[in-house]
């Protein structure tokens, strides 16, 4: 895939290069052109159901002591905030018309993959760039010089300086220098970002004023609210019924210097291997050189059902696909080993498909094909011994510890909601060999992740899998843990 832009100016191309995290890089878009070869934003992320719309304006804000300071400020929120809001309902108004889009002005590069556009959850995001030391100036109180937002029914009128109204009927979100890079690094997963932004628009909607000091204290104050109930984050009292919500200044500040906010980045830090694994594959995807017949961009593929795996989750799989790398067990030249691991998705699991084979066997030309037959063997069997499961994904590779972790990886997607007397019979006669899911040797563990982890936590635990800091990276990259996956 070609054509793709890296945006335009420096605070463009810091916001392609957050989005190629959290949205990666096959659903992220900087810089798409309408039909008339005007640009329809600053970056288009598209996944599943979800549309995300950036636009990036900076305008430093004048300090002129000769000028009243709310004429100022006045002047920039039109140019920068009022403005941005029009162009990005208009945004919306163009996607949800059908009309086509183009990654180039000339109309010749189609956008990638269509889309629902009557079904589609559209986000429109500002992020404005040039008041921070204005604010922070204007005001000691101010904590990170973050712009205030509030959310109520307004005509986008005048404001305070530095304080922004935004009409809860139809909301835009406004980030801004400092925060920005805090909620994309915070939310660097499809599913934790989306969550916040529709709790947030839920929010605004309840609610007849919905007022925070920056964006960055609102994420705060959601990450620390969670409804045990709904199993989810929320904004706002849990049960009392209140006709507003205000956040104090300084919830974030707070926030992040807690030992379990801490401890909770550096137990993070091994889900990333889960993104990697993602971002080889997509990378492959853009470079042509993807083998198979998977459609990455639509849907159908195991690495499109990998990227709707929360952060915490992350976290588990790869410890638990990390852990069982590292107790490959050593029982000759020729053998495997399955490892199951349920999704965050419900009825929705992945099976891990290890294997070693003499190098001699490994180089000939149909290994791979034989790699990719026992993997599916596996995801059948998976489904017969798990009937609930509608969908497996299926993940092979060659044993790192015994491989050096260089061999590619294969992935399956096998839905399998509709499975007939005939399929269950054809993988329960392809097992009989393999008997995945039936040794004596199978062992079940049942572990719960959170979302945060308390500092106690901490430490080498054998029993769980977990890889100290200094140990050799069982991934099979030679290097020390601490190192491989900083």
């Amino acid at each position: 895939m070609t054509g793709k832009s890296r945006g335009v100016t420096a605070t463009e191309r810091m916001l392609a290069e957050f989005c190629d995290k959290s949205f990666l890089k096959l659903w992220s878009y900087p810089n798409p052109y309408k039909d008339d070869g005007h640009e329809l934003c600053d970056l288009l992320a598209v996944f599943g159901n979800y549309v995300f719309i950036f636009f990036d304006r900076e305008n430093k804000l004048s300090e002129d002591p000769d000028k009243d300071p709310k004429v100022l400020w006045g002047r920039w929120k039109r140019n920068v905030i009022d403005r941005q809001v029009k162009t990005a309902h208009g945004a919306e108004r163009y996607i949800r018309s059908a009309r086509p889009i183009f990654l180039d002005a000339k109309g010749t590069k189609p956008f990638p993959f269509a889309f629902d556009r009557d079904a589609v959850v559209i986000n429109k995001i500002i992020v404005a760039h040039g008041a921070k030391e204005a604010c922070e100036r204007a005001s000691p109180q101010n904590v990170y010089g973050s712009l205030a937002i509030t959310y109520t029914e307004t005509d986008g009128g005048p404001t305070e300086p530095f304080h922004i109204e935004i009409d809860k009927r139809n909301p835009v979100h406004i980030l801004d220098s400092h925060n920005m890079p805090i909620v994309l690094r915070e939310l660097d997963t499809v599913n934790d970002f989306a969550a916040y932004l529709d709790e947030k628009a839920r929010a605004a909607s309840v609610f007849d004023c919905l007022s925070y000091c920056g964006e960055e204290d609102l994420l705060g104050h959601y990450l620390l609210n969670y409804d045990a109930t709904t199993k989810r984050h929320v904004i706002g009292p849990k049960k009392h019924r209140v006709n507003g919500v205000i956040i104090g200044e300084g919830e974030w500040h707070d926030f992040v210097q807690t030992d379990l906010y801490e401890n909770t980045k550096n137990e993070n830090r091994i889900s990333y291997f889960w993104d990697e694994l993602i971002q080889r594959t997509c990378q492959n995807s853009l470079d042509g050189t993807l083998g198979g017949n998977s459609d990455i961009l639509l849907g159908e593929s195991a690495i499109y059902e990998m990227v709707k795996e929360p952060r915490f989750l992350r976290r588990g799989l790869a410890e638990k696909m990390l852990f069982a790398v590292e107790r490959f067990p050593d029982t000759g030249p020729f053998s495997r080993q399955v490892t199951f691991l349920p999704s965050f998705e419900p009825n929705v699991a992945y099976v891990l498909l290890q294997l070693r084979a003499p190098d001699a066997f490994r180089a000939a030309p149909d290994y791979r094909e034989k790699r990719q037959a026992l993997l599916e063997i596996a995801c059948g069997a998976a489904k017969n011994r798990f009937p609930y499961l509608v969908k497996v994904i299926g993940i092979g590779i060659d044993a790192p510890k015994f491989s050096g972790g260089t061999a590619a990886e294969d992935f399956i997607l096998m839905p399998c909601e509709t499975w007939t007397d005939e399929m269950k019979a054809h993988y329960e006669e392809q097992n009989k060999e393999w008997n995945f899911f039936g040794t004596p040797e199978m062992r079940q563990f049942n572990d719960r992740v959170t979302e945060f982890v308390p500092p106690q936590r901490t430490g080498t635990r054998t029993t769980s899998g977990k890889v100290g800091r200094n140990d050799p990276c069982p991934c099979g990259s030679g290097k020390k843990y601490k190192k491989c996956h900083a």
